[in-house]
């Protein structure tokens, strides 16, 4: 009976050892580590203005539909961008929902920037993300936009051209993915330009 309780008050002490270092101590050394080393990533890489208003973050896309704004593109995630519904349509390649769906994102797409109805659409454009939520669209998806935000705004076209590179970022370590212009950032930008 005396082995049976030592063995009870082992596992006793064990249990709240491992709680305070794996659910105290630990967590706090993360938390710590990241405030001091990466501070502006652990806290969302929020985008704030120089009142301190929070404007979105660099990593989550935000609904623009206004023709002086570049369009993201399309989100599955609940009403569009919704964090707490991130995903996406979970339609396949043979399904005529998501091909109806597509035809009419090209048609509506090409409408919107006055392209030729033969001009080829990047998917980015037509498609959502896997989860709905993609900040960055395709510098050809922002190059087919270019002329449209350009007229609308008064703008010279290589005005415009210039602020899509400045807010294009590169491949992860320079050859993981596809470059990509952070929506975001370039809508902020254009509405920091003298225009119309």
């Amino acid at each position: 009976m005396k082995t049976l309780f030592a063995e009870i008050r082992s596992a006793v002490l064990v249990t709240l050892m491992l709680a305070v270092v794996c659910c105290g101590l630990y967590p706090l050394a993360v938390y710590g580590v990241s405030q001091v080393l990466y501070r502006d990533k652990a806290n969302g890489s929020l985008i704030v203005d120089a009142k301190g208003t929070v404007l979105g973050s660099k990593l989550i896309g935000q609904p623009f539909s206004a023709d002086k704004y570049f369009h993201p593109r399309p989100s599955a995630a609940g009403n569009g961008f919704d964090g707490t519904s991130s995903g996406g349509s979970n339609l396949g390649p043979t399904s005529k929902k998501l091909a109806d769906s597509i035809g009419q994102n090209v048609a509506d797409y090409r409408k919107q920037n006055g392209l030729a109805a033969d001009t080829p659409v990047p998917a980015d454009a037509v498609t959502a993300s896997g989860s709905g939520l993609d900040p960055h669209i395709s510098p050809r998806n922002a190059e087919l936009q270019a002329s449209r935000v350009a007229k609308v705004r008064g703008l010279a076209a290589e005005k415009v051209q210039e602020l899509i590179r400045e807010n294009t970022d590169a491949p992860d370590l320079g050859f993981l993915g596809d470059p990509g212009v952070n929506v975001l950032r370039l809508n902020l930008a254009l509405d920091q330009l003298p225009g119309k």
